[in-house]
């Protein structure tokens, strides 16, 4: 009896072992010859989620990044997103308002105050006029500051979207917003939706490529180019632009490439027996990366390398060869695009304008970082145009919020520089290329850049129409986690198709 008890109990905990390797999906799918399956899979359909719009449909275990057909014809087939981290103020750029310039100086009417939340402004501010001249330029005459003199030579290629809304006013959780869908943690980019989607036309190249500069990473961290619950092969690989493009992108000392070669299959081959027997398709996942980080060993020094671009070029850009700035960024990100990389994010750190140190005014910082920006955006536009690539490749200008039309004041003070503070009311971004009808601007705040008076335009209307020229349909483009469909725009977005040609 004694012996029957501790083989039952044996046998118990053997059984509970089995079990704990089997998801609650596992479970469903494999017990009772599928039948659990076969209702949730029921319940998914009910809820528009089926084999015509599933995206898990899009993972392909051998190659997880081969090139994918999308849902319909886009007009892109790359992204170039250039994203200025810390908000520049739409007021010295892109937002032309003279009636502001006549309550420069004059107190805050109550009615901007009462109910509104703010990040530093308390009491009653100063009212600012624009720190900047505005002229209409190009065959559009769209207006444009005086800070960006070389963008405005191409302002007829660039749809304006002067009516941006946002919810968040603190710079990580807009920032979230921006590129994942939500202010929160763990859903995937926008670059690793596209690149799931599409996957890579370089075998030898990753499909979501990020470059920083400024000094520092945007404020949300990594996760802005984060994969989510995606696989994580779609996650964005952040190269530098300086040194090894990829930390531990050499083979360490004594290691010759076939040995490197034979220990990377012998990995892979202990992968996928784990595989074989947990399917766990994160394994997979792990079996491309490494696939994938043997060839970038050869693939990605030769591509990131500036040194060989002529002399013109390097002119064009104001690229300084051997440093790390936004120039060598931009001209990176043709080139990346132009080796068949699907989505290229520049993240450039740097353009708070509070007002509390002269590098965070708006007409001196703000200048000065307009002066680093302005000839290499520009460049990209006419290279990209002379290749014949600006036509296939979408390039998006923007940050997470916009700046107040009144001054900052923290505690009732007033800043030892002309500042502003966070606005996510209204602000500007623009698009160009890939199907984007330029020299057009939509939407139109107030007559000091308060509130939107028409074209409301929220952040998920931004992912729906990158995904739209692009061949995607945004409420179609699913993803299953956590038993029910997920999409980049969530509830919400609509294309904007008066800026489409």
């Amino acid at each position: 009896m004694k012996n029957d008890t501790h083989n039952k109990r044996l046998l118990r905990e053997a059984n509970h072992a089995i079990l704990q390797q089997y998801t609650r999906r596992h479970f469903l799918k494999d017990g009772a010859m599928g039948f659990g399956a076969l209702a949730l899979g029921s319940l998914l359909n009910s809820c528009g989620f089926n084999s015509s719009n599933n995206s898990n449909n899009l993972f392909d275990a051998a190659n997880p990044l081969a090139p994918k057909p999308p849902m319909f014809p886009g007009k892109a087939k790359s992204v170039i997103y250039l994203h200025m981290a810390g908000a520049p103020s739409q007021l010295e750029l892109f937002s032309y308002k003279p009636e502001l310039a006549k309550l420069d100086g004059q107190d805050c009417p109550p009615s901007l105050l009462a109910g509104k939340k703010f990040a530093f402004i308390q009491g009653v501010p100063k009212m600012l006029g624009p720190q900047a001249n505005f002229r209409q330029h190009g065959k559009s005459g769209l207006w444009l500051s005086d800070n960006l003199p070389h963008l405005s030579t191409v302002i007829d290629d660039i749809a304006l979207l002067n009516a941006v809304t946002t919810d968040q006013f603190n710079h990580a959780p807009a920032q979230l917003l921006m590129h994942t869908g939500t202010p929160r943690l763990g859903r995937p980019s926008l670059g690793s939706w596209v690149t799931y989607g599409m996957g890579s036309e370089n075998k030898n190249l990753p499909g979501f490529v990020v470059l920083t500069s400024g000094g520092n990473d945007p404020d949300a961290g990594k996760s802005v180019w984060g994969s989510g619950f995606l696989p994580s092969v779609y996650q964005g690989v952040q190269c530098r632009s300086v040194g090894d493009p990829v930390l531990f992108i050499k083979d360490p000392k004594g290691m010759s490439r076939d040995l490197r070669k034979a220990s990377i299959d012998a990995i892979n081959k202990v992968n996928q027996e784990q595989y074989e027997e947990y399917h766990d398709p994160e394994i997979l996942s792990r079996i491309a990366q490494y696939e994938m980080a043997y060839k970038m060993q050869i693939s990605v020094p030769e591509v990131m390398n500036i040194n060989d671009e002529p002399q013109y070029i390097h002119e064009m850009y104001g690229t300084k060869p051997g440093e790390a700035c936004f120039a060598n960024n931009v001209l990176l990100a043709r080139k990346l695009v132009e080796k068949g990389v699907r989505f290229v994010q520049l993240f450039d750190w740097g353009w708070d304008a509070h007002g509390d140190s002269a590098g965070n005014a708006v007409d001196i910082g703000l200048v000065n970082k307009c002066r680093k920006v302005d000839k290499p955006i520009t460049a990209l536009l006419l290279d990209l145009k002379q290749r014949g690539l600006l036509d296939e490749t979408l390039v998006i200008w923007g940050s997470e919020f916009g700046r107040t039309p009144m001054m900052e004041n923290r505690e009732g003070k007033v800043m030892p520089f002309k500042g502003r503070d966070h606005h996510g009311a209204a602000f500007s971004m623009w698009m160009a290329g890939g199907g984007i009808k330029g020299g057009t601007s939509y939407g139109e705040s107030d007559e000091i850049g308060y509130n939107i008076v028409s074209g409301k335009t929220e952040s998920f209307d931004i992912q729906a129409t990158i995904l739209n020229q692009l061949g995607f349909d945004h409420e179609k483009f699913t993803f299953e986690s956590q038993g029910r469909p997920f999409r980049l725009t969530d509830l919400a977005g609509k294309v904007i198709t008066d800026i489409i040609t």
